[in-house]
């Protein structure tokens, strides 16, 4: 008797998911519970096939606990726990992989993306003109010196960068089925989301709204966290500032060489003088300020390089709602060949 060939077990029809919402999380114990309450009765009135995915990244508060418990409480409210704090874009990623929604948004914990505007976000979706919609911030009430500040460092920005970055637009957005793949295709390190959604580029269109105070607890994003959110956005799209260290290395040469003759000149006029101690102070304090700085660029660029090559997976999972949820995902091209061999729901549209 031989043995006659089983046919594999055909998996289950996923559930239908119109709506995913991913939100990090970092220390929101004092926020969860009015976030899941407005989104709730927010999103039950957009659609009824709908998911929030909550990703916690390394809380060290109560965070974790209450989302096991908002879990429970409210199946369509899924969970991810990262080993860490691995920080915000990764937080996102990880939550953009585990998306099922044919439209993906993305917001903050703290309610300043108001979900109300989703009730103007999604038709523009479905319009089937746009693959993202996004969201502006209005700076109406925010301080004179910040609002200056801001449109100052987006004009530098924009000099720099390849991409085009609008002041007040953030991570507040929708993103359709296609823009997501596109993203998870990304598989590089070192990720600015910002400059990646204009990267992206595909149809997009924008909602302003005027800001919103931060409900409950304290905001994670300090002044250096700024500081350097700022520099990743610069080094990550362009090789301008190796560029510009060149130009400026130039400019300090014929300084030096001005000075130089200008010295010779006013020997040969004047006669011979004994070098002043001032000058040889601030020629070598120069020298040496531009160097460092040409050294802090180039290093910026090979720490880069040396994150890239090492391959290591953005985020690591201790704990989710689903058992069998992956560990960590798969990004870059290894993203889009799995997706094609396991015909995974949330890419099936695309691929077809």
């Amino acid at each position: 008797m031989t043995d006659m060939p089983v046919a594999p077990v055909p998996r289950p029809p996923a559930e239908r998911v119109d709506l995913s919402v991913v939100i990090p999380c970092y220390n929101e114990e004092e926020s969860l519970p009015r976030l899941v309450e407005v989104l709730t009765e927010q999103l039950s009135a957009l659609t009824p096939h709908f998911e929030v995915i909550l990703v916690d990244d390394g809380s060290r508060d109560r965070t974790l606990p209450m989302l096991r418990e908002v879990h429970r409480a409210h199946p369509r409210f899924r969970y991810l726990s990262l080993s860490r704090n691995f920080g915000k874009e990764s937080a996102m990623l990880a939550g953009l992989s585990h998306a099922r929604g044919d439209k993906v948004a993305i917001m903050d914990a703290d309610l300043q993306h108001p979900p109300a505007l989703l009730a103007q976000m999604l038709p523009l979706m479905e319009s089937g003109e746009y693959s993202q919609v996004v969201a502006r911030r209005t700076r109406t009430n925010d301080p004179l010196v910040r609002t200056a500040l801001s449109r100052v460092y987006y004009k530098l920005m924009n000099r720099l960068v390849e991409v085009d970055l609008e002041d007040g637009v953030g991570d507040f957005r929708v993103l359709d089925r296609q823009a997501v793949r596109a993203l998870l295709t990304l598989g590089e390190t070192n990720r600015f989301s910002k400059g990646l959604f204009a990267w992206i580029g595909f149809p997009t269109a924008v909602v302003d709204y005027e800001n919103v105070s931060r409900e409950a607890g304290a905001t994670k994003w300090s002044m250096r966290n700024l500081f350097n959110y700022g520099i990743d956005g610069v080094v990550s799209f362009n090789y301008r500032p190796l560029r510009m260290s060149i130009w400026l290395g130039l400019l300090v040469t014929a300084v030096a060489v001005g000075y130089a003759l200008w010295v010779l000149v006013d020997a040969i006029w004047h006669g011979n003088s004994v070098p002043g101690y001032v000058t040889t102070i601030c020629a070598v304090t120069a020298l040496g300020g531009v160097q460092l700085i040409v050294l802090g660029v180039i290093g910026e660029y090979l720490g880069r390089i040396y994150a890239e090559t090492k391959q290591r997976p953005l985020f690591l999972l201790k704990e989710s709602s689903g058992s069998d949820a992956p560990v960590t995902s798969s990004l870059g091209r290894e993203h889009e060949a799995l997706a094609e061999l396991e015909g995974h729901p949330s890419e099936r549209s695309v691929l077809e």
